[in-house]
């Protein structure tokens, strides 16, 4: 067994194993990475509860809390409720 451990074509069968982990680690870790860039310094995420019950209240009119709009521009819409 140890014989066959040591040959050289067993060896030479796991050069091709290293590149698809890296990149698929690189790719995981980056991905991670960026999710928590953007919870830590995104201003529309609210981690604490106590200090901020209501955060969608907080919403103006051209805020645009959808994550695509189609053909909505929010920038020229005018507030049509009072403010809380």
């Amino acid at each position: 067994y140890l014989r066959q451990l040591l040959d050289s074509k067993y060896i030479n069968s796991f050069l091709d194993c290293p590149p698809p982990f890296i990149f698929i680690g690189g790719g995981g870790t980056g991905a991670a990475l960026y999710v928590l860039h953007l919870a830590l310094s995104n201003p529309d995420v609210s981690w604490g509860r106590k200090n901020n019950l209501e955060p969608w209240n907080k919403l103006g009119p051209n805020d645009q809390y959808k994550f695509y709009s189609v053909n909505g521009d929010y920038s020229k819409l005018k507030k049509k409720c009072p403010n809380f």
